[in-house]
């Protein structure tokens, strides 16, 4: 054990958040000192990824992708630091990685349960592996290469499509040569992921009859739906679905905020009237396969047909501010918080 003497500034929950007023419940903190175990090493952390996946972290569900965080305990998410402190051979001062941590100036990693890779920040900004390279590339890829198994001629349906993984499994699809519809919350983020980035078509879910506009938009049927949300859309795609159709279930937008369960969707039936398959997926189940997947992103990226917007809020102090954009939809592309 060893005990190194900084001041650390640590977010977090003083209270469970009601709905996505995260200003009321979070709150940042210091200590003196951080603890690093044997087997463990300290970052200073430069980047946190915010990710909606968290949320689930801030309620009282049991079963969700790791328990609660308990109020008063430290919140964690994925972070890209640079080492400060080593108690593990393997790990050296000065080496830079992403892994779990803690969303605060330090973080204490145990590299047996918190996903270390370390990165190399020559051959692309260091930001950039909490984007394209990171979980949410991995997951947008395998959604729609391996989960979804689009082929070319697919129609293929995202939503949340101007958010983080949604925009990358867009254009993906895309690359893999599906026609491509997306959905988003505004007249803008629609008419930007088509003339930017590629999308055939995209539905106002706000203002538009999403059921309907699918109707129109894809007359034969959608042939794979990335779903990142749950809830209404979901039930309107499955009116829509072709035959023998894939679902690929990547996130709950509508019940990240809830202790309660989703209910199940009202068109349940269709899944067996069209023989539809539905599988969720989950970034840590394919951590290992990061150096396969990354050239292949890192390919696309370079040429121009795999683009992702990073929008960066500096200070750890604006981190409840950065968090909560993933929840009112003001975002497009990725949230991250600077650490000064």
């Amino acid at each position: 054990m060893t005990d190194m003497k900084v001041n650390n500034r640590f977010w977090v929950m003083k209270s469970l958040p009601k709905g996505n007023n995260f200003e009321d419940s979070l709150e940042i903190r210091e200590e003196p000192e951080i603890e690093i175990p044997a087997g463990c090493f300290a970052t200073k952390n430069l980047y946190l990824s915010m990710d909606a996946g968290t949320r689930m972290y801030m309620t009282e569900r049991e079963d969700s992708y790791q328990p609660p965080i308990p109020l008063g305990e430290k919140l964690m998410g994925t972070v890209l630091g640079e080492i400060v402190e080593s108690n593990h051979p393997d790990y050296k001062v000065g080496e830079r990685l992403r892994s779990y941590g803690q969303w605060s100036d330090y973080s204490v990693v145990d590299p047996k349960v918190m996903y270390p890779s370390k990165v190399d920040d020559s051959i692309v900004d260091l930001v950039n592996y909490v984007g394209i390279y990171g979980a949410n590339g991995w997951t947008a890829y395998t959604g729609v290469i391996n989960t979804g198994n689009v082929k070319a001629g697919d129609t293929f349906v995202v939503s949340a499509a101007a958010g983080c993984t949604g925009l990358m499994a867009g254009q993906i699809a895309k690359i893999s040569g599906c026609k491509v519809i997306g959905t988003a919350g505004s007249d803008e983020k629609c008419k930007l992921i088509c003339q930017d980035y590629g999308f055939d078509g995209a539905i106002n879910y706000k203002t538009e009859d999403i059921s309907k506009k699918l109707r129109s938009l894809c007359p034969e049927g959608v042939n794979v739906y990335f779903d990142n949300v749950a809830g209404a859309t979901l039930d309107a795609v499955l009116e829509n679905m072709a035959n023998f159709g894939v679902i690929a279930v990547c996130g709950l937008m509508e019940n990240y905020g809830s202790a309660e369960r989703l209910p199940g969707p009202y068109n349940y039936d269709l899944i067996l009237m069209k023989r539809l398959r539905f599988e969720g997926f989950f970034s840590p189940d394919f951590y290992h396969r990061e150096q396969e997947i990354n050239p292949i992103l890192m390919k696309w990226s370079n040429k121009g047909m795999l683009k992702l917007p990073i929008e960066i809020t500096d200070g750890l102090e604006n981190l409840a501010t950065a968090y909560s954009k993933l929840f009112e939809g003001t975002n497009v592309g990725k949230v991250v918080v600077k650490v000064d």
